[in-house]
């Protein structure tokens, strides 16, 4: 049976509601809801008026949703915001909020494979009905596709010594476990960067497992739509492919290249940027060890 753990504080719970410059009557979305810290704090500054909406995949999340009649649960992935939104006849909102990564809960419940802490069969399925776990991507990627993988995601300079050991061994048997993964991957694991190498490659994996960057690039697209002029974003990202695209999107409202500017030198973007990038305090970090890698940045339509 699964253990389920508690909730930790949210990382940059003031900042990041804060960013948001809640209307006591408007409308928000937490796309990221979790154990539900930052909702309950966007429905202490909303009034009577006001509505929230929040959305995460995860079903272990479901005892967690608010009784409050200002607030609707949505268990879907916030790839389909603007489709969900629609369907409750919200067609553009005041404000987003969103804590991207592995919740705290994710990582401490043993069984859901996120860790490296733990011994635990290859899943991290954010989405416990989706097929795709990483035990298929270990065991059945063909060696191109997994060095892609490690390269990409997990920014692995032996990615392609990586995926022919993966391969190798796995001829032999299935690699089942984390421990058998480690086991497999021991030689690219040097004690002093142990835990560092090993986070690389379980990012890497868990990305490609999630869809996490294609996830993330078809929600940052419906944005400009979604918010009403003077809305804003309140993003949350722990690694630099996250942080990158969020950056790169409120600066020129693409991912790759520059906008096409006019005779003057000067583009439309749909954002602009509010503040710079805002990094949690040492006593925080202190606090909450996850906190250490967050980057919140906030945006405004324009």
């Amino acid at each position: 049976m699964m253990m389920i753990m508690a909730y930790h504080n949210p990382v940059l719970l003031k900042e990041t509601v804060d960013g948001l410059n809640i209307k006591s009557d408007g409308i928000y979305v937490d796309v990221t809801f979790g154990g539900g810290g930052h909702s309950k704090e966007i429905l202490k500054r909303l009034g009577p008026e006001g509505r929230l909406y929040a959305f995460d995949q995860d079903q272990d999340v479901l005892k967690n949703i608010i009784d409050d009649d200002r607030f609707t649960f949505i268990n879907e992935n916030f790839r389909y915001v603007k489709r969900f939104l629609r369907f409750h006849g919200v067609k553009q909102v005041d404000g987003v909020l969103a804590d991207f990564g592995v919740s705290s809960h994710q990582f401490d419940v043993a069984e859901r494979g996120f860790s490296t802490r733990f011994e635990a069969n290859l899943d991290m399925r954010m989405n416990q009905h989706h097929k795709l776990s990483a035990y298929h991507v270990v065991n059945e990627y063909d060696e191109e596709r997994l060095k892609q993988v490690f390269f990409r995601y997990g920014e692995l300079r032996a990615a392609p010594a990586m995926a022919r050991v993966i391969v190798e061994s796995r001829e032999q048997k299935p690699i089942v476990t984390s421990n058998q993964l480690k086991t497999v991957l021991k030689k690219f694991l040097p004690p002093k960067h142990e835990n560092k190498v090993l986070a690389q490659i379980y990012q890497a994996i868990r990305i490609e497992v999630n869809q996490e960057v294609e996830a993330l690039k078809e929600f940052l697209q419906q944005l400009p739509e979604l918010l009403k002029e003077g809305g804003r974003l309140s993003f949350i990202s722990y690694h630099s492919l996250e942080d990158r695209l969020v950056k790169r999107f409120i600066r020129n409202g693409m991912f790759e290249g520059e906008p096409e500017r006019d005779v003057f030198g000067n583009f439309d973007v749909p954002l602009k940027k509010v503040n710079g990038l805002i990094v949690p305090t040492k006593e925080e970090i202190a606090l909450n060890n996850r906190a250490r890698s967050a980057k919140l940045r906030i945006a405004e339509k324009i």
